[in-house]
């Protein structure tokens, strides 16, 4: 599933097959309107180096709001429990 963000800047989540938390991830910004664009790292190593470098991670899932590393899912939920998701979302 590849979708372009509504914002300029865009949602990228990186993810796998299989992974529940990436699920989650995607089902809490698809809960919010948000299109997103998923890169999945499983059977790509190139995307998977590009995820590294970028998150300094090796851990799915990784979220970038523009050029704003999140984290992974419960970064993603913490922003969204303290009100503050929707404002990085703006």
């Amino acid at each position: 599933m590849n979708r372009r963000s509504k914002s300029t800047e865009g949602v990228v989540i990186y993810t796998s097959r299989h992974c529940g938390y990436c699920v989650a991830a995607k089902n809490l910004l698809q809960s919010k309107g948000v299109e997103f664009t998923e890169i999945d790292v499983l059977l790509n190593s190139q995307h998977r180096q590009e995820m590294i470098e970028r998150s300094a991670q090796r851990t799915v899932p990784q979220i970038f709001i523009g050029q704003h590393h999140i984290g992974g899912f419960e970064n993603l939920s913490k922003l969204n429990k303290d009100g503050d998701l929707d404002n990085l979302l703006a």
